[in-house]
């Protein structure tokens, strides 16, 4: 499955909607994805299972590569 994380890069700023990033990761859940992520400093916003239609549209972006847990 692939997961979409919204999130703020330093964890001690307020989170700004201007200032929000995105990544893919390949995992088997959502509590998978944040332990490969809790090393990194970020303040993880949203998490969201892509399928269907929604992921045909991420996959379409410029932006979209997705990061495996292997």
């Amino acid at each position: 499955m692939i997961f979409k994380v919204l999130y703020q890069e330093n964890r001690a700023e307020v989170p700004v909607r201007e200032n929000t990033k995105s990544l893919y990761v390949e995992a088997s859940s959502e509590r998978e994805v944040r332990q490969h992520l809790k090393d990194r400093n970020y303040n993880i916003e949203f998490i969201q299972l892509l399928e269907g239609s929604h992921l045909q549209y991420e996959q379409a972006s410029a932006n979209f590569e997705v990061e495996s847990l292997e």
